[in-house]
């Protein structure tokens, strides 16, 4: 799926926005999403505190931070007021999606529909709404960092790249 237009999120809800979020509503950012569950140990120690980072990090006028709540397992501890509290006790500010449980099995459908293999996640996308980098587990800060400020150097006017990786 890298290097293709990307399809849209299916969350149920969306925390810390005043709406839902959408890829087309960001077209212009960079948008780095993390997709975790909040009993997922490498979430908790690097995925979030990374994606705080990036926030800190990038102008909030060129990046974008999302955080997608995709549970496969454990469904019932990982409601969302165990979410809600979660979201409070780590201080993140940045909007939250609550990935659609699917009636097929335990994969919620927007992780099925990015062939998500697990928690941590991270998705980024450039400013078309390409997703252009998937990276499972934990991501160094420096390559993390590096892929983004590459995206953000890119201009709106250069190709989608759809017919693979792009390069500067």
């Amino acid at each position: 799926m890298t290097g293709a237009s990307a399809p849209e999120f299916q969350a149920t809800a969306w925390l810390n926005a005043s709406g839902p979020v959408s890829l087309a509503g960001l077209r212009g950012k960079v948008v780095a999403l993390y997709a975790f569950q909040m009993l997922c140990p490498s979430c908790v120690s690097h995925g979030i505190p990374q994606a705080k980072q990036i926030q800190k990090t990038f102008a909030r006028d060129e990046v974008e931070v999302l955080g997608l709540h995709t549970v496969f397992e454990h469904h019932a501890a990982m409601g969302r007021t165990a979410l809600q509290a979660f979201i409070h006790e780590y201080r993140i500010d940045f909007p939250v999606g609550i990935d659609q449980p699917s009636e097929r099995g335990p994969v919620p459908l927007t992780m099925e529909r990015y062939q998500l293999r697990g928690t941590p996640t991270l998705l980024l996308f450039d400013r078309h709404g390409v997703l252009r980098h998937t990276m499972l587990g934990v991501v160094p800060d420096m390559q993390a960092g590096s892929l983004i400020a590459r995206l953000v150097a890119e201009t709106l006017a250069q190709p989608h790249c759809d017919d693979g990786p792009c390069r500067i």
